[in-house]
């Protein structure tokens, strides 16, 4: 299936896996921010809130691209050709994101020597072993790349803002 020249907006899949992707990144950096002190009840809980919530990423992640490479995605409005390829840019970063940052999070969690375990569900699961070389390193690349991408996905929304409401286009309207 893919989509025919008479439409201009993204299937309902690919609507419920971007929206349901970015809600659990903002829930995941929301986790990340408020966990509280090392040892507290709150860390315990909001950590696994942000577990949680970049563990079902990762898994939306998978259906999303191959729901993109099945369907393909609308044709591109006509415009400027920096836009067009700043945009095609930013698209490839933010799938690499939703791939790599969570990833990059459970490498951390098992370097720690720890399995990254999924609270309420008892379910954990561990992709390499303790090492306390690459710890380090993963946490900050982890920590780096988090903060890398508030800005990516602020000026991701920025420009579908902005193609609202400046060039008044339907860039926006296709993906809601």
């Amino acid at each position: 299936m893919s989509y025919s020249r008479s439409t201009d907006r993204y299937t309902s899949p690919a609507i419920f896996l971007h929206w349901a992707i970015f809600l659990l990144i903002a829930l995941a950096y929301l986790a990340i921010e408020i966990r509280g002190p090392k040892g507290s009840d709150s860390r315990a809980f909001w950590t696994s809130v942000h577990f949680w919530a970049g563990t079902l990423v990762l898994a939306l992640a998978v259906p999303r691209l191959l729901w993109r490479l099945w369907a393909g995605a609308p044709e591109e409005l006509a415009g400027n050709r920096l836009l067009t390829f700043t945009a095609r840019a930013a698209h490839l970063a933010l799938y690499a994101f939703i791939f790599a940052q969570p990833l990059l999070g459970i490498l951390l969690v098992n370097a720690g020597g720890r399995p990254v375990t999924l609270a309420w569900v008892n379910l954990s699961f561990t992709l390499v072993g303790a090492d306390s070389i690459a710890r380090p390193l993963l946490k900050d690349v982890h920590e780096w790349l988090g903060n890398l991408f508030y800005w990516v996905i602020g000026l991701h929304a920025l420009a579908a803002i902005a193609h609202h409401v400046v060039f008044k286009d339907r860039t926006l309207r296709r993906i809601i």
